[in-house]
C-alpha cells in the first residue's frame, strides 16, 4: 500500500468521526437553545435539530469527501503528516465555520422573537420623590 492511500485512509478515519462527534454533540447541547428560539416548543425544536444534523452532516461529509484527492504523492512519512495536517485542519476550520453560521443565525432569529414578544416598553415612574426625602436616604442607596 502506498504512502498516498495510506494518508487518504488516515484522513477519513480520523475526519468522519470527527464530523460525527461534532454533529451529536451540536445537536446535543443545541437543543435547549432551539428550545429558547422556538419559545418552548420541544417538537418543533427537535424537527428543526434533525433537520440541521442531517444537512451538517451531507454538507461536511460531502466536503470530506470531495477534499479527499491530494495533488502531491506522498512519498515517505513526512509528507504524511503534511497532507494530514492541512486536510484536518480545513475540515476542522470548516466545521467551526459552519457552527459559528449556525449559532448566529438562530441567535438573530431568537433576538427578534425576544423583540416581539416584549408586552410594552418600561412604563415611566408615577411619582417623584421630595429632595428631603432624597436627603434622608441612607448612604448606601448612592445618593
Amino acid at each position: 500500500m502506498s504512502m498516498t492511500v495510506t494518508t487518504y485512509l488516515i484522513y477519513l478515519l480520523v475526519s468522519v468521526p470527527l464530523t460525527i462527534w461534532v454533529a451529536r454533540t451540536l445537536s446535543h447541547n443545541g437543543r435547549i437553545f432551539l428550545i429558547d428560539v422556538f419559545h418552548g416548543n420541544e417538537e418543533f425544536a427537535d424537527a428543526v435539530n434533525r433537520l440541521l444534523v442531517a444537512g451538517f452532516y451531507l454538507v461536511n461529509l460531502g466536503f470530506v469527501t470531495l477534499f479527499l484527492r491530494a495533488d502531491k504523492v506522498v512519498v515517505d512519512a513526512r509528507g504524511v503528516f503534511e497532507q494530514l495536517s492541512v486536510k484536518l485542519g480545513i475540515v476542522m476550520l470548516v466545521l467551526g465555520v459552519l457552527h459559528l453560521m449556525n449559532v448566529w443565525i438562530f441567535n438573530m432569529i431568537r433576538r427578534r422573537s425576544q423583540l416581539e414578544t416584549m408586552t410594552n416598553p418600561p412604563v415611566a415612574p408615577n411619582d417623584v420623590l421630595p429632595a428631603e426625602a432624597l436627603a434622608k436616604a441612607p448612604a448606601h442607596y448612592g445618593y
